[in-house]
């Protein structure tokens, strides 16, 4: 069989991230224990994901044209996916501040840059999403822009993956053009004023047909109107950066959905996938191999 072809319209950043045992409050400062400069940016973390997962990737976004946006591309290239549609437009590429403290947990400031930029989807754009098994969005890029991207993707039959953050209100005319809503716990109550997975889930449900919960440590929650919710547990793991374990899990689970396995053995393999990201440093650097997620499904 060969692999399946995924299409992601998001948003490409360079990450900054500072490492310390704390993160400052309001008006602190705190001395940190290492820098690094990471290719990031919600969309291009999936469209990595998918590639490592086994699919045939394709991403559509902007960097601009300065020195990150020529590094963020090369990124996506050494990671095997197709930048054809990958615009460079004038001015600074997309960026993100990220804090991680000594527990793995992060703190995230987004200044979008050449995301911001991105408004429609081009004919070429269109294009490349006819005909992929999944089209991946995010709320990186202007809501204009994906409202756009949905609403192509609906109109070529191709299922629409949304990742509702950054966290804002959703417009109907999105929501119409969404198979799979698949927001973390946080998202979720921020959403549906629920705080509670369950009750979150039932209220997306009223929305969208089917939502996809990621619960950190505790697994994630699949509901599908109609059916019982499906809840599989997290891998144990000690997690060294939690940054981007979200869009490791909607880009695997996207691929193993498009190879056509069974719900609970796709929520597996994305589960694995992001067990082992967590335990590295970085976004799209921390991404797992296809072989070693299904080394870890294996043991």
């Amino acid at each position: 069989m060969s692999a399946p072809r995924i299409a992601v319209f998001g948003s490409v950043n360079m990450d900054l991230v500072a490492y310390a045992d704390r993160v400052p409050s309001a008006g602190e400062t705190v001395t940190g224990t290492e820098f690094r400069q990471v290719p990031g940016g919600k969309g291009a973390n999936q469209a990595a994901a998918a590639a490592r997962a086994g699919a045939r990737t394709a991403f559509l976004g902007a960097v601009g044209d300065d020195a990150f946006g020529d590094r963020l591309r090369d990124s996506l290239v050494d990671s095997g996916i197709d930048v054809s549609g990958l615009r460079t437009v004038p001015g600074p590429s997309g960026v993100a501040h990220i804090a991680v403290d000594g527990g793995g947990d992060n703190r995230i400031i987004v200044v979008p840059g050449a995301n911001g930029g991105v408004r429609a989807v081009s004919d070429g754009d269109a294009r490349t999403i006819e005909g992929a098994a999944a089209l991946l969005l995010q709320l990186e890029l202007p809501m204009a822009a994906v409202v756009s991207a949905a609403r192509t993707g609906a109109a070529l039959g191709v299922p629409v993956h949304l990742t509702p953050a950054p966290v804002r209100e959703l417009p109907d005319a999105l929501l119409e053009c969404v198979d799979v809503l698949v927001p973390n716990q946080h998202e979720a109550a921020a959403l549906t004023g629920r705080t509670e997975p369950e009750a979150a889930l039932a209220a997306l449900l009223e929305r969208v047909p089917e939502v996809l919960l990621t619960l950190g440590g505790d697994g994630s929650l699949f509901g599908r109107r109609g059916t019982e919710p499906v809840h599989v547990p997290a891998y144990p793991v000690r997690p060294v950066d939690t940054t981007a374990a979200g869009d490791t899990y909607c880009g695997s689970f996207a691929v193993a959905r498009a190879e056509g396995r069974p719900l609970e053995e796709a929520m597996r393999f994305a589960a694995a996938a992001a067990a082992l990201s967590v335990q590295r440093p970085g976004a799209s650097a921390s991404m797992p191999a296809r072989s070693e997620v299904e080394a870890l499904l294996a043991g």
